[in-house]
């Protein structure tokens, strides 16, 4: 193992991967911080690149940028309300409550902060339980996905602002979006009035940009005045140990949570994060803070995002099977290069392994400085004049809702989701679980079809499974306890009234 080690830093720790990481990760930080460009855009246009590579520095490129990329997401979620990532968006009101309330620096430096250290912790899982919690997550059956997907989508209705009615609302809405295209198992049309486009669904990156970032410009495009002083960022890092130490549960215990879950074939940090920003509000002495600008759960779910990420490489890696988008990217350049993923990376090739590993943590530990001049550099957005500003905005979701299939069709999917969550949130409905509704729909449809078969109809089939059970019996308690709640409260108001 120590010769791997030493192998393995031979191949990282040379003049040509150290100077790809720190590019990768500076164009990463780029594509992240700009509102409407993904992370998994960011490692797609890299991949023609690692063509001329060697297999360490092109894979090294791959992993630099995407971390840096999710983790700037945040930077636009935080000052303009646009969140990069479906996971950043569990925590988006909170990371712009704090912007609003004058404390943009703190909201920018607790992104990065906590997303640094969930990366660590997903690294140091990668090292010491990558086989285990490979092996745990192949154990999982449709009957377990079905109900994690159920568990996340729930907290999503549950958080949201507005109130259970209206979170669970805007669920089935995501839900029923996600319906469009063709049936997972039978591949028949639905809803695609006969349009071979719509017959690949919907996808979830222009409804996210559309929803979030053509929805705040409709509210806000009216007014040309400079946004306020008091919202620019200074010193992200000043204050920020205090608040990392007063909720240093959250911390860690979303960054181990977010490492379980990323590990999961095909979940990734997504739902990871929003089961994690519920799991803080159930136990904060403070919940009804939540979604105002509150640091708690922002602390919890930005941790929560880079671990699972991080996490997401376990299958990949010991098994070949991709945690999410991203990292079907990299399998895809890892067997372009001969590294081909599966147990015989750990046994015949282990510095490979290992090299893997120490990029992940260069990554994450460059998170910090170039999260510094990212901080900086935003202070330039507030000197621009918001009706200039818009219009750049509005330029690069046009461009990001294009370039995903270089169709018109994201464009107008774009334009028409963002008019309604304009209009959802004017009458106080939350977008958030939208998104999440038409990112997990998908999941949650194939996994109740497909179990449903396995099982002959038989309802009971999905308790039977000892985590599945406790998945289900977990998710029914929460809807239960959430629903008598609020009909307990009703009754009290009543009563006041």
């Amino acid at each position: 193992m120590i010769d791997a080690f030493i192998a393995a830093a031979e191949l990282v720790f040379t003049f040509k991967t150290l100077l790809v990481i720190l590019l990768a990760s500076a164009f990463g930080l780029f594509v992240g911080a700009m509102p409407g460009l993904t992370a998994t855009m960011a490692a797609a246009i890299l991949v023609p690149i690692t063509f001329y590579m060697d297999p360490i520095p092109a894979i090294a490129a791959i992993i630099s940028c995407t971390a840096m990329a999710i983790t700037a997401g945040d930077i636009p979620g935080a000052l303009l309300r646009i969140p990069g990532t479906p996971a950043s968006a569990a925590y988006v009101e909170d990371s712009y409550g704090l912007t609003r309330k004058g404390k943009a620096s703190l909201a920018v430096g607790i992104g990065i902060t906590s997303a640094m250290i969930g990366g660590l912790v997903g690294s140091l899982v990668i090292v010491f339980a990558a086989p285990l919690l490979a092996q745990f997550a192949l154990g999982f059956s449709s009957f377990e996905y079905f109900w994690l997907a159920l568990l996340g989508l729930s907290c999503a209705a549950l958080v949201s602002g507005g109130g259970l009615a209206k979170g669970s609302l805007s669920l089935l809405l995501g839900l029923f979006i996600a319906q469009v295209g063709l049936d997972p198992l039978m591949a028949q049309p639905r809803f695609t009035f006969g349009s071979s486009e719509l017959a690949g669904g919907i996808s979830f990156i222009p409804a996210m940009i559309g929803m979030f970032a053509l929805a705040e410009i409709l509210r806000n495009g009216r007014h040309g005045a400079r946004l306020e002083k008091q919202t620019r960022v200074g010193n992200p890092f000043r204050g920020i140990g205090a608040v990392l130490f007063k909720y240093k549960k959250n911390l860690f215990r979303g960054a181990g949570i977010g490492a379980v879950i990323g590990a999961l074939p095909g979940v990734g940090g997504d739902l990871a994060a929003w089961i994690t920003y519920a799991l803080a509000k159930r136990t904060s002495k403070t919940p009804e803070k939540f979604g105002t600008g509150h640091p708690e759960g922002l602390v919890e779910a930005g941790a929560t995002n880079n671990a699972a990420l991080s996490s997401a490489w376990i299958p990949a890696m010991v098994f070949g099977i991709p945690g999410d988008a991203v990292t079907a990217i990299a399998v895809g350049v890892l067997v372009m290069k001969g590294m081909e993923p599966g147990p015989q990376l750990l046994t015949m090739n282990p510095q490979n392994f290992y090299a893997v590993l120490m990029v992940f943590f260069l990554a994450n530990l460059l998170l910090l400085p170039f999260g510094y001049l990212a901080a900086k550099a935003s202070r330039f957005v507030f000197d621009v004049p918001r009706s200039y500003l818009n219009a750049a905005i509005l330029l690069f979701c046009v461009v990001g809702s294009y370039a995903i299939n270089n169709s018109m069709l994201g464009v107008w999917v774009m334009i028409g989701l963002g008019i309604i969550a304009y209009l959802l949130e004017a009458r106080g409905f939350a977008v958030a679980p939208i998104i999440l509704g038409i990112v997990l729909g998908p999941l949650l449809e194939t996994n109740f079809t497909t179990s449903m078969m396995i099982a002959r109809g038989d309802v009971w089939a999905f308790f039977e499974r000892p985590v599945a059970g406790v998945l289900g019996v977990s998710t029914i308690v929460i809807w239960v306890a959430a629903t008598v709640s609020g009909l307990v409260l009703a009754r009290r108001r009543r009563i006041r009234a």
